[in-house]
């Protein structure tokens, strides 16, 4: 049953790679230019791979490696579904972050897309798909020349605890998308650590130094692992089963996946003894993650949070696409 389960799912996740690949082909897909409706920050298409990825579970039943990126959309639009899964999960999965390198540059005109302020409306429109808040006017008042700056600073962050790096990565993404900061900036990318409760000093000196060998190892696997966009996570169990799910997809494509792959493994509910609890877990939520996570639908996520802010337990953060709800 377990493989009969595995080979449904890989039937499903090829089928999905083909369809994006031949969109890429056809569109000259520009990386910045997210597709809501695949779910994909996608790269221009180059040479295909059949490589099989080697993530043997360590330290827990299952391993997942997840390519992402500090600016793409599509990776912020599946923060609900991803803390979801590791409250319910996370006894049984390891995540090992790779940077995908989603702008090197803007030495490209494809897609629609050849200059910062093009971005802009692209990602307001990005934020009512995802019902996360963005604010794309960075594009227009900061625009970020590269997302290489923001990846090799997450390696850096990683050298040091792997759980300051997650931490990092969130404010990092909350900063751009909320507040507009330009983060390939070192000032902006400092600050952001300091926040994480990294060592800024050891960072500037491993951003300066072995993180750009790392991040570039990262892209030398995705290419061989045939990355073409992100979020991708692949998923291996004990003996080397592997799933991949390719974009943002509804919560139950990552449970599913993560089942056929472990079966024994058992849901730990959220038990919350007050509308705050989640706050003790995850310092900052948006309405979607709190209604994900809750199991409720983000209309009513709203009327909760915005009552425990009316009540000054809470802080908020609000933008034009929507609000962030920070704990005191």
């Amino acid at each position: 049953m377990k493989i009969l389960s595995i080979l449904l799912i890989l039937i499903f996740s090829v089928n999905c790679q083909s369809q994006t690949n031949s969109k890429m082909s056809e569109d000259k897909t520009n990386p910045l230019l997210c597709d809501p409706v695949s779910g994909m920050c996608e790269m221009p298409a180059g040479e295909k791979t059949n490589a099989k990825a080697v993530i043997p579970a360590e330290n827990k039943p299952v391993k997942i490696i997840y390519y992402t990126d500090p600016i793409c959309s599509s990776c912020w639009g599946i923060e609900p579904q991803l803390r979801k899964l590791k409250l319910e999960y996370g006894d049984y999965f390891e995540i090992d972050y790779r940077m995908g390198g989603l702008l090197p540059d803007w030495s490209y005109n494809s897609g629609g897309i050849s200059k910062p302020s093009d971005v802009a409306h692209h990602w307001d429109e990005a934020s009512l798909y995802y019902e996360m808040p963005i604010d794309g006017n960075v594009w227009l008042e900061d625009p970020l020349d590269s997302s290489y700056p923001s990846c090799i600073a997450m390696k850096a962050a990683q050298m040091q605890s792997k759980e300051k790096a997650v931490k990092f990565m969130r404010i990092l993404r909350e900063e751009l998308y909320l507040n507009k900061k330009n983060i390939a900036k070192w000032e902006n990318l400092a600050e952001a650590a300091k926040t994480a409760g990294l060592n800024v000093e050891k960072l500037k000196t491993d951003y300066d130094g072995d993180a750009k060998k790392f991040f570039q190892e990262d892209l030398n696997l995705g290419k061989t692992l045939g990355v073409r966009g992100f979020p991708t996570l692949f998923l291996a169990d004990a003996d080397n089963n592997q799933l991949t799910v390719y974009g943002s997809k509804p919560y139950a494509s990552y449970e599913n996946a993560l089942l056929a792959l472990f079966p024994e493994a058992k849901k730990k509910k959220f038990m919350n003894s007050n509308s705050l609890s989640i706050f003790e877990v995850y310092p900052t939520l948006a309405p979607k993650e709190y209604a994900a996570i809750h199991d409720i639908s983000v209309s009513e996520a709203k009327i909760i949070l915005e009552e425990l802010f009316s009540q000054g337990k809470l802080d908020k953060k609000t933008i034009k696409n929507g609000s962030l709800y920070i704990k005191k």
